[in-house]
């Protein structure tokens, strides 16, 4: 079965995401179409932006190659957990040629 590039970069963030020193343990969660990601530091000492650098990290090594771009927001801290809405976002492609002679025209692809 084929991966598509957005399948292959969420599989890439949470095996990275797994692996980094600042998260126990993390996992994503689609509640109504929506995926979020519950992150949970290794140790108490661990601040939200330690997180949120690790989140960056772990995306942008998930994106490396492929035309993606990030959207991720700070939803709620929930005890030891934070949880974040990440999604990544495939550019908008035309899909018909509209007759001006565009330079992105889908005509050449």
């Amino acid at each position: 079965m084929n991966m598509t590039d957005v399948e292959k970069a969420w599989h890439l963030f949470m095996v990275t995401l797994n692996q980094d020193p600042c998260t126990l343990t993390c996992y994503k969660k689609t509640i109504t179409g929506i995926p979020f990601v519950y992150v949970s530091p290794s140790s108490p000492n661990i601040e939200r932006t330690m997180i949120e650098d690790s989140l960056k990290k772990a995306a942008a090594s998930a994106m490396k190659g492929k035309r993606l771009t990030l959207s991720m927001s700070f939803v709620r801290e929930h005890e030891a957990l934070y949880v974040y809405r990440v999604r990544f976002l495939v550019p908008q492609q035309k899909m018909f040629c509209c007759g001006n002679m565009c330079i992105d025209c889908i005509r050449f692809q």
